[in-house]
């Protein structure tokens, strides 16, 4: 029995340790107004995916063939204060290629080039703070008229921090609820008096 508890107390502790890898993978079309996306673990291990559809209500979310959730714009600023991340939350690796049509004019080598160096700015930037940093960026020029996007990013946390990410968000919901009850309960006595 206490082997057991052992091998149970370090398989914990590793579980905790243990760093994790979440990829996304997404990939966006402006004229079809589509950004398809997958997230997964460990690069084999596929949780979700599906793709974005831009609306004029809002952002629609195809979960399914048949079921799709309709973000609208106005309440994404307030969806974005629910996930904030911590800092124990790393990008390990950001890869993009740009593919952009040319046809017939030159806005398209400008835009290309424009966002060639834009990156190499911020990057080397990135680069200098995050030394373990992934980073590559591609622009392709093509002869029609297309604006595509393709990344790869990699996030590395590990279950302690995750735990303690979920403790945070589970103690504000406390708070916000006790919160909550006292001003209820404050007002039935004001308005029962």
């Amino acid at each position: 029995m206490g082997e057991f508890f052992i091998y149970s107390l370090l398989f914990s502790v590793a579980g905790l340790l243990f760093p994790v890898f979440v990829y996304a993978d997404i990939y966006a079309d402006v004229g079809e107004n589509k950004c398809w996306f997958s997230l997964g673990l460990y690069k084999h291990l596929k949780l979700f995916g599906g793709y974005l559809r831009f609306r004029k209500e809002g952002i629609a979310l195809h979960i399914s063939r048949k079921k799709a959730i309709l973000l609208p714009y106005g309440k994404m600023a307030d969806t974005r204060k629910q996930f904030e991340i911590t800092k124990g939350f790393q990008i390990y690796r950001f890869h993009q290629i740009v593919e952009v049509g040319t046809r017939g004019n030159a806005a398209g080598i400008m835009i290309a080039a424009l966002l060639q160096s834009l990156s190499a700015q911020i990057f080397s930037v990135l680069q200098t703070n995050h030394p373990f940093l992934s980073l590559k960026n591609s622009t392709l020029l093509t002869e029609e008229r297309t604006l595509k996007i393709s990344l790869q990013t990699v996030l590395v946390f590990n279950g302690l921090v995750l735990s303690l990410a979920i403790g945070k968000k589970l103690l504000e919901a406390l708070l916000n609820w006790i919160k909550e009850k006292k001003s209820k309960a404050l007002w039935k006595k004001r308005h029962s008096a």
